[in-house]
């Protein structure tokens, strides 16, 4: 468990890492100040995910928003594929909030976090 929770806060840290070099960019992607997700944030994301089926997604970071005209939004989540006994994995989704409040669901990246020995961590 504890490898998982490295990898994971590692990659959480290289988006934050790149969302904060874009930050003076503008359109660039301006990184959160806290990744906490409140209410407001999973009201957010409930109502763009509510036409997603197939597939639960459970918010635990909000990662940094995009001004565009309008709004986008990214969030590490953890999904589960509807399906007895699947095993949850971690995922990008970027939504899109336009100026009237509408949200929808812009698209996913996989976080891959493959084999990683943190420190003082072996597989043996």
């Amino acid at each position: 468990m504890k490898k998982i929770t490295a990898v994971l806060m590692a990659a959480l840290m290289l988006v934050l890492c790149a969302c904060a070099s874009a930050e003076g960019m503008v359109g660039g992607w301006k990184a959160a100040e806290d990744t906490a997700v409140t209410e407001e944030l999973k009201a957010l994301f409930d109502k763009a995910a509510e036409t997603l089926m197939g597939v639960d997604y459970e918010p635990v970071a909000y990662l940094g928003s995009q001004l565009v005209a309008g709004t986008n939004h990214c969030f590490l989540c953890r999904a589960t594929v509807v399906y007895p006994g699947a095993e949850p994995y971690w995922v990008l989704v970027y939504l899109y909030e336009d100026l009237q409040g509408s949200v929808s669901v812009l698209g996913f990246d996989d976080v891959e976090l493959g084999d990683f020995d943190g420190p003082g961590e072996t597989d043996d």
